[in-house]
């Protein structure tokens, strides 16, 4: 069991930047993928990043990348999404999940665990 909580969200002016926090409890931390998720009003959540297990894969979506960048401390059971350059469509509630098997990444049914989630708002 791995339960995950989310931090660092806000509200921030375009172009800023902002550090989200995933902090994970249990000892078996360092066994999960971890990826982020987002979601926006009326949107389905949508697929954000992902890092394996030892940090050495990481995968962006296509809308984030050079922009954003996922990384993770395993002896701090933590994992980071930096977000520069932030855009009004970066607006969404951003959720950390981890999984097993890095597969089908991009897929939310592949995640075992799932936080509740932190509010990001860009302004224009």
């Amino acid at each position: 069991q791995v339960q995950l909580v989310e931090s660092g969200g806000g509200l921030v002016q375009a172009g800023g930047s902002l550090r989200l926090s995933c902090a994970a409890s249990g000892r078996t931390f360092s066994r999960y993928a971890m990826g982020w998720f987002r979601q926006a009003p009326g949107k389905e959540r949508e697929f954000v990043a992902v890092i394996s297990s030892g940090g050495s894969r990481i995968y962006y979506a296509d809308s984030v990348k050079g922009r954003f960048t996922i990384s993770r401390d395993n002896d701090k059971n933590t994992v980071y999404l930096q977000m520069n350059s932030l855009k009004p469509e970066d607006t969404a509630v951003y959720y950390c999940a981890a999984t097993t098997f890095l597969y089908s990444y991009t897929r939310r049914d592949e995640y075992n665990y799932w936080g509740q989630g932190t509010q990001v708002t860009v302004s224009s």
